[in-house]
């Protein structure tokens, strides 16, 4: 039951930058695609797209966002979705691929749960570009300067581009209108990073809290309150959520069974992990495999 879906490699033109950014044109008629037979595809990097000229279509898991010339769009990192030309008229449009991770200095991290999608995805932000045109002008405004610096490359285009990245984090905050990205604590952010990153590299083997703790170098009790209180919510809860998550992307892009990949990310009680999954998708594994072929 595999579906056509693959993990994109993004190729840095500028390692140092961990960005990239070019200019697509589509000619022709639109595809007309079955949900079975669609392109799927993810990556760790955020994607921001901005239609120039025609109608372009991009569908998620949970949506499918249909974009005419001077929209905005975004998907989070390592979310599925799926591009397509949606009219008959030429399409041409700006993609931007940026790792975030890299752009959070001391005065960012304190937004870090929030960009880095530990609460909201970053999706919930294609409402307000829907909705806000002075948000969607300058989110737009400065991707067009970024891929003007990044293919003309004058002197100094690294450090425009960066400020440029900063901007599109400023503009997003302050056009936040849902309040999905509200401050927090910025020395708590970062004291959890290192947690985060163990239990990413780590989520198909047992995690311990007192293990993370002590990279925290807190109590395991300071911890747990801590935790909840910077992330909003529980550590274990944070761990089943991106248990889940890899889930979700093993099933979509490999054949192994559904008890293959309840062990590939650290759950060996089968019912544990059928509650767990239908927890957050309201469905069984097989359901949302189905659902995912139409």
């Amino acid at each position: 039951m595999n579906l056509n879906i693959f993990k994109e490699p993004i190729h840095y033109p500028n390692p140092l930058l961990h960005l990239k950014v070019w200019e697509f044109t589509a000619n022709g008629k639109p595809a007309r695609h079955h949900p079975a037979s669609m392109k799927w595809h993810y990556h760790k990097e955020v994607e921001f797209i901005y239609v120039r000229s025609g109608i372009h279509s991009v569908h998620t898991l949970n949506h499918n966002y249909i974009l005419h010339p001077g929209d905005i769009f975004v998907i989070g990192a390592s979310q599925l979705h799926s591009p397509s030309k949606f009219s008959e008229e030429d399409l041409t449009y700006i993609v931007l691929h940026v790792d975030l991770q890299p752009y959070f200095d001391p005065l960012m991290m304190m937004y870090y749960p929030h960009f880095s999608e530990v609460r909201h995805p970053l999706e919930a932000f294609n409402a307000m570009f829907q909705e806000d045109e002075r948000l969607r002008a300058e989110v737009a405004g400065c991707i067009l300067r970024i891929h003007e610096e990044m293919m003309e490359q004058r002197k100094g285009y690294e450090i425009a581009a960066s400020i440029l990245i900063r901007q599109i984090f400023l503009a997003m905050l302050r056009g936040d209108a849902l309040e999905l990205l509200k401050a927090g604590d910025s020395e708590g952010a970062m004291l959890l990073q290192p947690v985060l990153e163990h239990v990413e590299r780590h989520l198909s083997e047992k995690i311990e809290m007192e293990e993370v703790s002590e990279l925290a170098n807190m109590s395991y009790s300071y911890f747990s309150k801590f935790f909840k209180k910077t992330i909003g919510f529980t550590f274990t809860e944070y761990v089943n959520r991106q248990r889940i998550i890899r889930a979700e992307q093993l099933l979509l892009t490999t054949t192994q069974t559904i008890t293959d990949i309840a062990e590939a990310i650290g759950i060996e009680n089968m019912a544990h992990f059928y509650e767990l999954f239908k927890r957050y998708n309201g469905c069984t594994p097989k359901q949302f495999l189905l659902k995912m072929k139409g």
